[in-house]
C-alpha cells in the first residue's frame, strides 16, 4: 500500500478513536471504526452493511459507512462508482473530505475552475460548492462532517 493511503487510513483511524472515546458516556462498549488494507483494497464492499444503489441513469454505487458519531454529524467511510456526470446546481450540502484509491474525478466549479482528482490524491469540497461531477469510475475512503446531521443517514 502507497504511504499517502497508509496515512489517509492512520489518520481517518484516530479520528474515529478520538470520536469514540468522547462518545463514550454510557455502559456500551465503543470501538474504533477500523477500515483495514483489505478493505481499501475492495473487500469492504462484501461486508453485509454495504448500501447498493442502482440509479435511473444505469450507474451501480456501492457505499459503507464504517463511522457515524454519535451526534450524528461526523461520518466516514468508503463509496464506489461507475461513470457518472452529476450537475450539482445546489450547494453540495456537506463538508465532504475524499481519498481516491481508485479511478478519480472531474471537478467543473460553477466559474469554470477544472480540478482534477486521480488516484492516490485527496480533495476537500465544502458544502458551499457547485459545478459539474464528471466520472469513469472510481473508489474512494470519505470523510464528511455535516452541522445539521443531513446527508448522513
Amino acid at each position: 500500500m502507497k504511504n499517502g493511503v497508509k496515512a489517509v487510513l492512520g489518520l481517518l483511524l484516530a479520528g474515529a478513536i478520538a470520536i469514540a472515546i468522547a462518545a463514550d458516556h454510557g455502559e456500551d462498549v465503543v470501538l474504533p471504526a477500523k477500515i483495514s488494507k483489505a478493505d481499501a483494497m475492495g473487500q469492504i464492499f462484501e461486508r453485509e452493511d454495504m448500501t447498493e444503489t442502482k440509479h435511473d441513469n444505469g450507474n451501480v454505487t456501492l457505499d459503507v459507512t464504517s463511522l457515524l458519531s454519535s451526534d450524528k454529524k461526523f461520518a466516514s467511510g468508503m463509496y464506489k462508482s461507475g461513470k457518472t456526470r452529476v450537475e450539482i446546481d445546489e450547494p453540495y450540502g456537506v463538508d465532504e473530505f475524499m481519498y481516491f484509491l481508485e479511478g478519480g474525478v472531474t471537478l467543473t466549479s460553477s466559474d469554470g475552475t477544472v480540478t482534477e482528482i486521480r488516484a492516490g490524491d485527496a480533495v476537500t469540497i465544502p458544502k458551499e460548492w457547485t459545478g459539474i461531477w464528471d466520472t469513469d469510475g472510481y473508489s474512494k475512503i470519505w470523510v464528511i462532517y455535516s452541522e445539521d446531521g443531513s446527508g448522513l443517514e
